[in-house]
Formats: structure tokens, sequence, C-alpha cells
């Protein structure tokens, strides 16, 4: 099967809270299990289907915690632990965290 044929899996961050603000509990669940799929295509430059709803701030910050996980876990395999590239990617990555877990009101489930 190609990845094309694959059918999209959805984010939908308008619907991780219900109706009192609660985080949903299945929502996290099924969050839990698209992130622990998209993180190894993700290190491996593989295409995956993914759709991501939520507001504007939601999905640029997710989007962006992902981009910096990625480069984080590339300069900890390519350069070591002790690398200062590695040192300011892990930096970058949990100011983006931050952010994540601020707008989205969701604890990033990797990494910190």
């Amino acid at each position: 099967m190609d990845n094309k044929d694959l059918v999209p899996m959805t984010i939908d961050f308008d619907k991780a809270r219900d109706e009192e603000g609660k985080i949903n509990e299945s929502w996290w669940l099924t969050f839990g299990a698209i992130l622990r799929w998209i993180m190894p295509s993700l290190y491996k430059g593989s295409v995956f289907p993914l759709q991501v709803r939520g507001s504007q701030a939601d999905v640029s910050s997710f989007a962006n915690v992902l981009s910096k996980e990625k480069k984080y876990l590339q300069s900890w395999k390519d350069l070591g632990l002790d690398d200062p590239t590695t040192y300011r990617n892990k930096s970058k990555l949990n100011g983006a965290i931050g952010k994540f877990e601020r707008v989205t009101g969701l604890r990033w489930p990797f990494s910190r």
C-alpha cells in the first residue's frame, strides 16, 4: 500500500475539551496514539497523511513543536547529547513545548 492510499488521521484541537473546558479523555488517548505514529515517520522523513484542525494558534504551535522535536532528535542522533548544537536544539524544543502547552492547554507528551 502506498502512503497516498492511507486515510488521513485527524487531530482536532477544538474537540480536545468538553463543555466544561476539561480535557476529553478519549481525545487525549487518540492524540497520543497519533503522535506515536507520527514521530517515527517524521524522524525517517516519511510522508504521512495528517489533518490538523483548531485555531490558527493551536495548529501553528503544534507544527512548530513537531519541527523542533525533529531537529532535536536529528542533532542528538548525528552529533550526540554533548554537542552544543544539540543543547541549542533542546532549548528551542523546550521553548516550543512551553508555547504549545500555553496555547492549547495540553501537555506535550514527549521530551521535557
